[in-house]
């Protein structure tokens, strides 16, 4: 069974100007929340999957002496932020993350407990909402910075709400990353495994796997990702490392006269607006023309 995103990790050391730039360049973007591990959130919701911007909160301080066999989800934000600031994880969705688990164990690319976690908050009218989430992660040591994990929601209902989802620059959805390594080929038998997808494209530029309706997880080389999308999208960080969010739109106009509007440079290469990693907390944001 494939494993489409469930959501995207944004990290960044100012996420209170972080959630203000997406907010500025169209996007709704929910409420602070916090973890009791101490990293805080906003998400940027779509239909059934999501952005999570992420940061330190006050008084973060990065755990110590973990078991091997638990991953650390704020240890990982941690040190990913030490280094740059960028998108350091994706979730992919899953019914049960012990199942999952199970599977990455078996595969070898994950032997982790189970992570569960709960929180309560607010729906965007006030009313009080309840969620709960089960973590199976993965990693690779051929990819130590970017870590992947099955998310399974326990209220997803708790959890979206349609209001939140109608953003005015007319963006519908996550697309997919596009990373950058040295050898994309080299990470094809773990990716497939963290996924389920078992067929890809491969070419010199790089490989290619859909994961959902139209969603997909691309690795490139950096010749390949700087003719793809523009030397101006390119940031030189150890590889392999995310260096694009795909967001699907349903007006591409529309994009450009908010990023106007918001005073946001983009460039547009082969009808995508792009804005560089320097502008966009670490990961260029790659707008396009959804397919009908």
């Amino acid at each position: 069974m494939l494993r489409a995103i469930d959501h995207v990790v944004h990290a960044s050391r100012d996420l209170t100007a972080q959630a203000e730039f997406y907010r500025r360049i169209g996007f709704l973007v929910g409420a602070r929340n916090q973890h009791p591990w101490g990293t805080e959130n906003h998400i940027v919701q779509f239909d059934g999957h999501f952005i999570e911007l992420i940061g330190q909160g006050a008084g973060f301080k990065p755990p110590v002496d973990l078991d091997p066999h638990v991953f650390s989800f704020a240890g990982h934000v941690a040190e990913q932020l030490a280094m740059g600031e960028g998108v350091s994880m994706l979730a992919l969705k899953t019914d049960d993350a012990s199942f999952v688990r199970n599977e990455y164990k078996k595969a070898g690319v994950g032997d982790f407990e189970p992570f569960h976690f709960e929180r309560k908050g607010k729906k965007p009218d006030g009313t009080p909402s309840h969620v709960a989430f089960t973590l199976a992660f993965a990693q690779s040591k051929l990819m130590p910075d970017v870590s992947f994990f099955a998310c399974q929601h326990h209220f997803p209902g708790e959890f979206y709400a349609r209001d939140m989802q109608a953003h005015p620059n007319g963006s519908i959805g996550v697309a997919g990353v596009v990373m950058v390594a040295e050898n994309p080929s080299a990470h094809a038998e773990f990716l497939s495994h963290v996924t389920g997808q078992r067929h890809m494209l491969a070419t010199s530029m790089g490989i290619d796997l859909e994961i959902g309706p139209e969603q997909s997880i691309e690795v490139l080389t950096e010749p390949a990702f700087r003719h793809r999308f523009g030397d101006a999208a390119f940031s030189a960080r150890n590889e392999p490392y995310v260096a694009a969010t795909r967001i699907a739109v349903s007006d591409l106009e529309l994009v450009a006269d908010r990023l106007e509007e918001a005073g946001v440079s983009a460039a547009e290469v082969g009808r995508r607006l792009i804005i560089p990693p320097d502008k966009a907390f670490g990961t260029a944001l790659v707008f396009e023309q959804a397919t009908d």
